[in-house]
Parts: C-alpha cells; structure tokens; sequence
C-alpha cells in the first residue's frame, strides 16, 4: 500500500457524514468540496503538517491552533475551518486524510457518480485525464471522479483504484512479473 492510500475505518465516516450534512444543510457543498481539495493538497505536500498531526508528542491545542491557522491562510470556508478545529480538538487530527476520502466517496455517490484515484509515474495531462474518465465511464457505465497522485517508483503507466478494485499497469509491476516468471523458468 502506497503512502497516498488510505484506509477509512467507521470514525472519518461518522465525521465525513457530519460534515457532508452540515454543509448540505448550509448549502454549501460546493465550496467544502472546494475547501477539502485545496486542503488536502496543502496536507499532503507538508511533511511538517502531516508530522504535526499524525505525531502524538504535539498538544492537542496545538494541533488545534496549528491547523485552523493553516485553514484560514489557505482562506477556506469558516464551516471547513471550524470542522478542522472540531475534529483536531477531538483527538483526530491524524484521521483528516482518511475523513477527506470518505466525504469525497460519499460526495460521488450521492450525485451516482464513482471516485478513481489514478497513480501514475509523472503528472498526467488534462487530456490524459480526460480520456481516462471516459474508459472508466464507458467500462463502468457511470461518471467517474478522477483524483490524481504521482508515484515515481511506478517507473511508467498507471494504477487505477476504485472502491476495492485495483488496476495495474504500470511498468513496475509489469517488471517485476517478468522477474518472478524469469525465477520460476
């Protein structure tokens, strides 16, 4: 399993359901859409905020104080900054990769749609973007979401994974097949 996987357990869904009602209720789904990507984008290119929430050795105000200041810098939503704080100050900051996922799920398949997350060895074009969701749509008889990341260990190609499936083909793992048939021969 990848470092950008992960694994939702019934926590970050109870507080993904929380936040994808209060925003359906303020009407403001959109924009906590919006919030949760750039959000994430910020998590997941800052080791040290990732080590600030994830680490047990920081206060939980600290956390608190260090991740709505993160929030409102990056300017997203008071409902979004608010949730932020509330799920830090409830000893889950660690938890917020995993309940940005599960809104997110949830999110697709309300509006019947499904989320892929694409892993490929450099960053993918729009057009390749693109012509990836609509495979998927034409392979899966539904609109597909597309999240991206870039894994450079994959060497070349891609990995695809919706739900609890997984398709793979990137070099890698094409290589290393051919290594275990080779030892096999």
């Amino acid at each position: 399993m990848s470092d950008t996987d992960v694994i939702t357990g019934e926590a970050p869904t109870r507080y993904a359901l929380a936040l994808l009602d209060l925003a359906e209720e303020a009407k403001s789904i959109p924009r906590v859409e919006k919030d949760l990507k750039s959000f994430k984008a910020i998590y997941e290119s800052s080791a040290d905020l990732k080590h600030l929430a994830e680490s047990p050795v920081f206060a939980t105000e600290d956390k608190v104080a260090a991740l709505t200041a993160v929030a409102k810098k990056a300017k997203l939503s008071v409902l979004t900054t608010q949730f932020i704080g509330t799920v830090a100050g409830n000893r889950r900051a660690d938890e917020l990769p995993g309940i940005i996922s599960a809104f997110t799920e949830m999110l697709a398949r309300r509006r019947g749609t499904q989320v892929a997350k694409v892993t490929s060895a450099s960053k993918l074009t729009a057009a390749q973007v693109t012509s990836i969701k609509s495979n998927l749509k034409k392979t899966l008889g539904r609109t597909v979401d597309v999240e991206t990341s870039v894994d450079p260990d994959l060497l070349g190609g891609f990995v695809v994974r919706i739900g609890s499936r997984l398709y793979d083909s990137s070099l890698k793992t094409k290589l290393e097949d051919m290594r275990l048939a080779l030892k096999e021969a």
